[in-house]
């Protein structure tokens, strides 16, 4: 098989690992909310987003802060942890509680203990991509019945402006994502291109994250790079951090839990019209995205997915018969 048909499978398992955090947290929204796991009382409130963006900076800081210092323990073993509990969370409300002991739910705490041990002890690059749907899709859920619509598109905008600023300005998340490729956590996902490549292997240098030689342009470690041995790119596996799958999705979650339109009854799903085109618009500026990689340069990944996933949903709030104040959540400030 030539390099260039490896590639376009790579993308193409890309594509389908968001396609299944997409799926999963529309599966577990309804769940979620069953189980009491919506954590503020008024979703609909704007302050609810920037809470999350400033928790967000100050985590990237002190992680910053522990890298330097030499704590990738402490950072590994955080991550790992948070992606234990995470883990329980989904898999308490998916698995049948067929063995309760002390009103604990073992099967649910036996498999998020799994991942974690799975994580901890060989995080080759098919543990780090299925513990990444498993929490990505738990996260995107959460996060989905945690922000109304409006909240959900002010995280989206923020954040697609961070993220272009801290890889085309700042550039500090190229340290960030240079160290935590190190500590190998699921905080990305991994596609190889190469039959033989191995994760475990992964050199954490620099180098990786910048363009080919010749091209004076940025990377974006939440973003896709390509390399390979037998091609211009250099590389053998495309990462893509997992927020940039995470966080557009949580409007994906939250257009099907909160927007008032009808379900298209597929079962076990909160499926909408304005979800589903979400969804696409989400597939399209990821598909976009690793296009332009794939020309040599790496490039912010949240303008164009949450931008994508934006447009995909006023299209399908419009064609659902939503006016545009409905569909943007500003009714009650109008």
């Amino acid at each position: 098989m030539d390099h260039r048909r490896r590639l376009l499978l790579a993308v193409a398992g890309t594509a389908g690992l968001f396609l299944c955090i997409q799926l999963g947290a529309l599966a577990l929204v309804e769940p979620f909310q069953s189980a009491g796991l919506q954590p503020v009382e008024n979703p609909e409130d704007p302050t609810n987003s920037l809470l999350y963006v400033g928790a967000l900076l100050v985590a990237t800081g002190l992680m910053l802060a522990a890298f330097k210092f030499d704590l990738q323990w402490l950072i590994r073993g955080m991550v790992i942890l948070a992606s234990v509990l995470l883990s329980w969370y989904v898999l308490s409300v998916v698995l049948p509680p067929l063995v309760i002991v002390s009103g604990l739910h073992v099967l649910a705490i036996g498999g998020a203990l799994a991942i974690g041990a799975g994580l901890a002890l060989y995080p080759e690059w098919y543990v780090i991509d299925a513990a990444g749907v498993v929490i990505g899709a738990g996260a995107a859920g959460l996060f989905g019945i945690t922000f109304g619509v409006l909240p959900a598109l002010v995280l989206l905008v923020v954040l697609a402006v961070y993220d272009a600023i801290s890889v085309y300005g700042t550039e500090h998340m190229l340290s960030l994502a240079d160290n935590v490729l190190a500590i190998k956590v699921p905080v990305l996902l991994v596609v190889p291109v190469s039959a033989s490549y191995s994760f475990l292997e992964e050199e954490p240098a620099s180098a990786d994250l910048e363009p080919p030689e010749g091209d004076d342009g940025d990377s974006d470690p939440d973003g896709p790079s390509t390399e390979s041995d037998e091609s211009d790119f250099g590389r053998d596996a495309l990462f893509i951090g997992l927020g940039d799958a995470v966080i557009p999705t949580v409007l994906i979650a939250s257009v099907a839990f909160f927007v008032p339109v009808a379900s298209l009854g597929i079962p076990g799903l909160a499926l909408t019209l304005p979800a589903l085109t979400a969804m696409v618009g989400m597939l399209v500026g990821l598909l976009v995205l690793l296009w332009m990689v794939l020309q040599g340069r790496a490039h912010a990944g949240l303008p164009l997915l949450n931008g994508g996933t934006i447009a995909g949903y006023l299209v399908g709030a419009l064609a659902s018969g939503l006016t545009l104040v409905e569909a943007l959540g500003l009714g009650p400030y109008l």
